[in-house]
């Protein structure tokens, strides 16, 4: 890659970071939030999902006209409504004006992950586009191995607002650096090229099979793989009796492994075909996500972070490899629309994972979760299905 593709790579990965920390963030502050509020698993996981669905809608508007502007303007535009909606959150008194927070930042946040994946798209070619998706997706693994324990920490030892003051932070100075060194993308604009019909747009992504079945696909590898998410803390630390010194750990080792394993899975990809690393990883994902959802009390917490770890890791490899694939079974030039569907299912799906955890689990007074397993037994239904829609997109 070039030193300039490295550099719109770093930034849109930065993005990614405080994009997703604010999401993963609020998943492991439920045993925070719950005693704070005076909440329920279920109505923690309407807040979780509060976010999902309202980046669902933007999403799904937002395929109207995307295609119309810079992705790079649709992006900066975006990400300064998230931040905003994220202070919001910081600054909630209440459980009721927390979710109107989340909504805030749901629907501005809901333009940030289509464009980012949009740009990477029209900039990068297809064969090293693996490469490029790990670099995105290492934000996921750094804010897992920093900043989700860097939260908590936070939260601990000042309040549950803390993270979202820490997101809002670091977002201002990516913002700047985004605006200066990110170049516009107006190639899908250039003249000449076909104006692009958005009723067409729509008729052809749901009528065509590869793309229906891109955007199903998608949505469930992270339904299947957030349904587990929002309680593992409340898990460990109100049934398995770990710490909250401890649970941050988790975190920590997960984030690493897929920082290590990032650094393979892409070139993998590339030169062995998206499809076949995706089969691989997919499979081995499903093992150690039955552990985590049933573990042995009698288990000491470091080997506990053996399961958790490899989960981390085989789900980081399915998802490089998803996200290489859905890119590739559009045109350029409607590629931000689809894009922005893809996004809002997986929000759709993502925000659906949570409703169903907190339908399945049940806390008592002591806020014990219980019917955790079932939500393993689930996710490995869903995955196993998503093998078999990998191979309806056509591409390798």
């Amino acid at each position: 890659m070039t030193s300039k593709e490295k550099t719109v790579l770093l930034l849109l990965a930065a993005i990614n970071f405080t994009h997703i920390l604010d999401f993963m963030v609020m998943m492991p502050l439920g045993n925070f939030l719950m005693p704070y509020f005076g909440i329920n698993a279920g109505e923690f996981a309407s807040a979780v999902a509060s976010y999902n669905f309202a980046a669902f809608f933007t999403g799904i508007l937002a395929a109207f006209f995307v295609d119309r502007y810079d992705r790079k303007k649709v992006l900066v535009l975006g990400y300064i409504g998230f931040l905003i909606g994220t202070l919001l959150c910081a600054l909630a008194p209440t459980y009721i004006l927390l979710i109107c927070a989340r909504i805030v930042a749901g629907l501005f946040g809901g333009l940030i992950g289509a464009q980012v994946m949009s740009i990477v798209a029209d900039l990068i070619p297809y064969e090293r586009r693996g490469r490029a998706m790990s670099w995105l997706m290492a934000a996921f693994s750094m804010a897992s191995v920093i900043g989700v324990p860097l939260s908590l920490y936070l939260a601990k030892f000042f309040s549950w607002h803390a993270p979202f003051y820490l997101i809002v932070g670091v977002g201002i100075f990516v913002l700047f650096a985004v605006i200066k060194y990110v170049p516009s993308v107006t190639s899908h604009l250039l003249e000449g090229k076909p104006k692009v019909d958005i009723l067409k747009t729509i008729r052809t992504t749901f009528s065509v099979p590869a793309q229906r079945a891109a955007l199903l696909f998608s949505g469930a590898i992270m339904f299947g793989h957030f349904l587990i998410i929002p309680f593992i803390n409340p898990y460990l630390e109100y049934n398995m009796g770990f710490s909250r010194d401890q649970t941050p750990i988790i975190y920590m080792v997960g984030g690493a492994v897929t920082i290590i394993g990032g650094l393979y899975w892409g070139r993998l990809a590339d030169s062995h075909g998206k499809l076949k690393i995706f089969t691989i990883a997919g499979i081995l994902s499903l093992f150690p996500v039955l552990i985590v959802t049933d573990l042995p009390v009698a288990w000491p917490f470091s080997v506990v972070l053996i399961p958790f770890g490899l989960w981390f890791g085989m789900a980081n490899g399915r998802t490089i490899t998803t996200q290489a694939m859905v890119s590739q079974v559009v045109q350029p030039s409607s590629r931000g629309s689809f894009m922005s569907f893809n996004s809002s299912f997986q929000q759709l799906f993502t925000g659906a994972a949570s409703i169903v955890a907190g339908m399945v689990v049940y806390s008592d007074e002591q806020l014990r979760i219980y019917n955790y397993q079932w939500l393993g037994y689930i996710s490995v239904g869903v995955i196993a299905i998503c093998l078999l829609l990998a191979r309806r997109l056509g591409v390798d």
